[in-house]
């Protein structure tokens, strides 16, 4: 079993940086892709960021250009760079990865961009 835990949520001014990072545990052999989705309240839960073993990352359209994601298959880790919030980034923040184990997902951590 694989377990995540994120960390670098919180509240932000519009136009504001903040940097998430996962760190997943377990008996991980093989990771095959990691990613960041968001749900904000009343909406469905979307991808913001998926990088897969060897390939190139990608991104919603909302955030192309602003947001930027870091996998570290040695350390098992997988951070999100925010650049340039807007207040229509706020939403909960969840880690996935997908390995050898399977698909987990972190607990989520709260973004909040407000003035």
């Amino acid at each position: 079993q694989v377990q995540l835990v994120e960390s670098g949520g919180g509240l932000v001014q519009p136009g504001g940086s903040l940097r998430l990072s996962c760190a997943a545990s377990g008996s991980i052999f093989r990771i095959y892709a990691v990613g960041w989705y968001r749900q904000a309240p009343g909406k469905q839960r979307e991808l913001v960021a998926q990088i897969s073993s060897g390939g190139r990352p990608i991104y919603a359209d909302s955030v192309k250009g602003r947001f930027t994601i870091n996998g570290d298959n040695a350390k098992n880790t997988v951070s999100l760079q925010m650049d340039s919030l807007k207040a229509e980034d706020t939403a909960v923040y969840y880690c996935n990865i997908l390995t050898n184990l399977g698909t987990s997902w972190g607990q989520g951590t709260q973004v909040t961009v407000s003035s």
